[in-house]
């Protein structure tokens, strides 16, 4: 798909080549490529990869620089996540060469108390330095002139990473996690969406919430999720698959759109990298909803008395590269693995304040459609609040799926940092629980469905939140992850909603 103007070339001559020297850097690709996202261009693994030629981890401002004089660079855009969860965006025209590794190695201020008002930042005070991380870079697949797009963290105006930030948060907890118990926690999110559209001929298929693995002609958007899917690619996120999902509503009085629900599910990466890839998703797949003269909403609910949009999470402990969590009937749970559920198990409750964050995410879990009602745990159980997925094999046995433990909890209204940040700390949490044993025998699916009624529920209302938050707050703060001011802060917000 070209994203440009009809007739619409940008010459190198009038692009930042002009004053950038130019060194080779690996097979360039012809300009055709460049503005195809979607294509099929096999770049598995992110065009920036492929045309820098070293992984991303390695990537210096020195290349992003000969990445821009080769590719006929005109704009740069820095990206990053405020206090409020949605993606932000500065841009800039780089002058010169000084000019554009000023951008690329400092970043650029802006206001804090308005990035993440309600975290404790003073106007006095609020100035905050946005600092692109280089290992993030990718080319903006709907941009009309050709941009280079970087995530950033960022700095208090003292250099250190500013308390209030999401990435920092995220990273503390991450870092915690590490050095005590040498355990690295990976993540993926499964982000659940709805496409809605004026209806037209072309609609007789659909039916009521039966769209599961629905293919065309049975669902209109199956070529946009494809396309998704491949902008991802080329943009450096890993996606594991994507399917049409349960999800299917027609038009009615109040509403005139057609509403399809469909899932792109990512790989499995390091907690910051999982954070980024789910809103690089959403933010991919509303600009191509937008292209196509359609909504995309990641809302829990659509209409009442239909399914839901999660955004579960996978985990999967690991430690040098190996995965700590086997998952087979006849092999018990590893330390790690139960750790982290009976710390999900502990938290769950508090974890809705970043997870579970409208009034609609009540309706998802009260209707119980598709969602969890109670706070349990389970093997392949889609019941369970925590679940333990099967794992796939070969005909001789060998696995071929990685094992994760599944939370499914959260909803399209999650702050994915600021959660995967709390999950970190609920594993730590869940490491020193004195009766582990026991809460996972109370708290085990199959006995909740023989004993109704045993089984804690989920909390219903922003007030129960606010309880459970107020509750875990000492490990939610703990080794100066969550600011304590930023948690008070978001209790009084819960509290002060309508229940």
């Amino acid at each position: 798909m070209d994203n440009r103007l009809p007739n619409q070339h940008i010459r190198p001559e009038r692009s930042i080549r002009n004053f950038i020297p130019v060194r080779p850097i690996g097979k360039r690709m012809n300009r055709k490529d460049m503005t195809a996202p979607g294509s099929g261009h096999p770049m598995s693994k992110g065009r920036v990869k492929h045309l820098i030629g070293k992984p991303a981890s390695r990537w210096t401002v020195d290349d992003l620089v000969s990445l821009a004089g080769e590719q006929g660079i005109r704009s740069v855009s820095l990206m990053h996540v405020g206090g409020d969860g949605w993606l932000k965006t500065l841009d800039f025209v780089p002058r010169s060469e000084t000019h554009l590794r000023d951008i690329l190695a400092g970043g650029e201020r802006a206001d804090g108390s308005s990035l993440f008002a309600g975290t404790g930042i003073r106007p006095e005070g609020s100035d905050v330095v946005l600092r692109p991380r280089a290992s993030t870079a990718f080319l903006d697949p709907f941009s009309r002139q050709h941009t280079l797009v970087l995530l950033c963290e960022h700095l208090a105006p003292d250099g250190s990473p500013l308390p209030e930030s999401p990435d920092t948060i995220l990273r503390r907890a991450d870092h915690r996690l590490q050095r005590l118990t040498g355990t690295e926690l990976w993540a993926l999110g499964e982000v659940e969406y709805f496409l809605g559209k004026k209806p037209d001929e072309g609609d007789i298929y659909g039916a009521d919430d039966r769209g599961y693995h629905a293919t065309s002609p049975f669902v209109f958007g199956e070529v946009l999720r494809r396309n998704a899917m491949a902008i991802l690619s080329d943009i450096g996120v890993g996606v594991k698959y994507g399917h049409s999902e349960v999800g299917y509503v027609e038009a009615g009085d109040t509403d005139d759109l057609i509403w399809e629900q469909h899932e792109i599910e990512l790989s499995l990466t390091p907690l910051l990298q999982s954070a980024d890839a789910v809103v690089l998703t959403q933010w991919v797949l509303r600009n191509l909803a937008h292209a196509n003269g359609m909504r995309c909403s990641f809302d829990p609910i659509v209409r009442k008395g239909h399914a839901g949009s999660g955004l579960h999470f996978h985990f999967s402990p690991m430690r040098d590269g190996v995965h700590l969590c086997s998952l087979q009937q006849d092999q018990p749970l590893s330390d790690e693995g139960r750790w982290l559920i009976g710390g999900l198990l502990q938290m769950s409750g508090a974890l809705m304040a970043f997870g579970n964050r409208t009034h609609d995410s009540f309706i998802r879990l009260n209707q119980g459609i598709e969602a969890p009602g109670s706070i349990t745990w389970g093997r392949y159980n889609r019941h369970a609040l925590i679940r333990l997925p099967i794992q796939a094999m070969t005909e001789e046995g060998r696995v071929v799926t990685q094992p994760t433990i599944e939370f499914r909890l959260p909803d399209g209204s999650a702050h994915p940092y600021l959660l995967l940040a709390g999950v970190a700390q609920a594993m730590l949490l869940g490491r020193d629980i004195d009766d582990l044993d026991d809460l996972l025998a109370r708290t085990d699916v199959a006995k909740a469905e023989d004993h109704p009624g045993v089984a804690t529920p989920v909390p219903r209302s922003f007030g129960e939140v606010a309880n459970a938050l107020e509750e875990h707050s000492d490990s939610l703060e703990a080794g100066d992850v969550f600011p304590a001011e930023m948690l008070f802060n978001i209790r009084e917000q819960l509290q002060a909603e309508p229940q």
